[in-house]
C-alpha cells in the first residue's frame, strides 16, 4: 500500500508503507480532512501519533510545521518503517518514537511533564476495549495542554462514549467507513 504526505513542507512525498494487510495506515483522504480541520493550530504543536504504524500521521503533522512529534508503537517492524521513514525526510530531530504499548507510551510523556496540543489515536479497529482503556487514561491524565485535542480515527460502525473521565466529544467527522471523533477536555465533566 502507497502513504505519502498530503501537505507542507514534504508534501506529495512518498512513505514506506507496510507490506500485507497486518497494518492498516490511515488513507491520504482522512489525514487531508483532519489536518484541514486542526488547520493553523498545528504550527509550532507537541503532536502524539499514538498507533503510529507507518508514522504518516505524525510526519504529516511535522510537514505541516508541528516543532515535535511523538510517535508511538509497540511491533518492531513498524518502528522499523517509522524510524526508515523519518530518515528519508532527515526529520529524525524533531520525532520521538517510543517502541511500547500507548498507554505505557503516554504515560511516560505525561510524568515527563509533556504538554500534547493533539493526540491522535488510531487504534486497530476491531479491539474496542483498547479505544475504552486509552480514552480512559486520557481522561484522567495531565498529557493534553488545556485547549489541546484528542483524535480518534474508528469504524463508523462502532460507537464511543461521549465522555471519559474530563475528555468530552465535540465533534465527530464521518468520511466512508471510518470516523473521527474529536474530545476536548472539560473541567465541567
Amino acid at each position: 500500500m502507497s502513504v505519502r504526505v498530503v501537505a507542507g513542507k514534504f508534501g506529495s512525498r512518498a512513505l514506506k508503507g507496510p507490506r500485507g494487510q497486518a497494518m492498516r495506515p490511515t488513507s491520504d483522504r482522512l489525514r487531508e480532512t483532519l489536518f484541514n480541520i486542526l488547520g493553523a493550530a498545528v504550527e509550532g504543536s507537541v503532536f502524539v501519533d499514538a498507533y503510529a504504524g507507518t508514522g504518516a500521521v505524525g510526519i504529516e503533522a511535522l510537514s505541516r510545521g508541528a516543532k515535535r512529534a511523538v510517535l508511538i508503537e509497540k511491533h518492531r517492524a513498524a518502528v522499523a518503517l517509522i524510524r526508515k521513514n523519518l530518515s528519508m525526510l532527515g526529520i529524525e530531530q524533531d520525532a520521538e518514537v517510543l517502541p511500547t504499548d500507548v498507554v505505557k507510551g503516554l504515560a511516560w510523556l505525561a510524568n515527563e511533564g509533556t504538554q500534547a496540543d493533539f493526540i491522535f489515536l488510531d487504534p486497530p479497529y476491531g479491539d474496542m476495549a483498547e479505544y475504552g482503556k486509552v480514552l480512559e487514561f486520557l481522561g484522567e491524565s495531565p498529557l493534553l495542554a488545556r485547549g489541546g485535542r484528542v483524535i480518534v480515527e474508528h469504524e463508523r460502525r462502532r460507537k464511543l462514549e461521549e465522555k471519559s473521565g474530563k475528555l468530552v466529544r465535540v465533534r465527530a467527522i464521518e468520511q466512508g467507513d471510518a470516523v473521527l471523533s474529536i474530545y476536548q477536555w472539560s473541567d465541567l465533566a
